[in-house]
C-alpha cells in the first residue's frame, strides 16, 4: 500500500497534467466539429475552406486551454513563441497520424473503412496525442526554471493549483 501511495504521490501532478490535457482535447474536438459543420451547413463555406477553418478554430481552443489550464503553472515564455511552437507541435502529430494512415493502407494493405478508422483516429490519433503532450511540456510549456525568482520549480508546484 505504500509503495501505490508512493507512485501517486511522485505521479500525481503528471496525472493532472494528462487529465487537463484530455478535457481540453474533448472540449477542442466538440469546437472542431461544431465549427467545421457551421461552415458548412450555415455559411456554405466549400468542403476543404470549412473543414481547415473548423481545424484552426479548434487549435486556437485547445491553445488556450493548454495554455492557462493544463500547462497555466509551467513557465511563461512569450505568447508568440508558444503560439507558433504550439501549431509546429499540432503539425507533427498531424503528420503522426496521417503516417499511421499511410502505414496501414500502403505497407499493410489495409484500405477499408475500418482499418482506416482503426490506423488513422485511433493509432495515428493516440501516437499524435501522446507527442503532443510530451512536446507541449517539453517545448511549448517549459518547466519553471529552479533558478527564476519568485517561483517554484514544477516538481514543487502547489497542488491547490490543480
Amino acid at each position: 500500500m505504500r509503495m501505490l501511495r508512493a507512485l501517486y504521490q511522485r505521479f500525481s501532478h503528471l496525472l493532472r497534467e494528462v487529465a487537463k490535457f484530455g478535457t481540453v482535447g474533448a472540449v477542442a474536438y466538440v469546437v472542431q466539429l461544431a465549427t467545421t459543420n457551421l461552415f458548412w451547413s450555415v455559411l456554405g463555406t466549400p468542403l476543404l475552406a470549412g473543414q481547415a477553418l473548423g481545424t484552426v478554430c479548434a487549435t486556437v481552443v485547445a491553445f488556450l486551454g493548454n495554455r492557462y489550464w493544463t500547462f497555466g503553472h509551467r513557465a511563461r515564455t512569450g505568447l508568440a513563441r508558444e503560439y507558433v511552437l504550439f501549431f509546429l507541435m499540432n503539425g507533427v502529430g498531424l503528420l503522426i497520424q496521417v503516417g499511421c494512415l499511410w502505414f496501414s493502407d500502403a505497407v499493410l494493405g489495409l484500405d477499408g473503412p475500418l482499418a482506416r478508422n482503426i490506423a488513422g483516429n485511433v493509432v495515428g490519433v493516440g501516437l499524435g496525442s501522446l507527442f503532443r503532450f510530451w512536446s507541449y511540456r517539453t517545448w511549448v510549456f517549459p518547466a519553471r526554471d529552479a533558478a527564476e525568482p519568485g517561483t517554484a520549480p514544477a516538481a514543487e508546484a502547489p497542488a491547490s493549483r490543480a
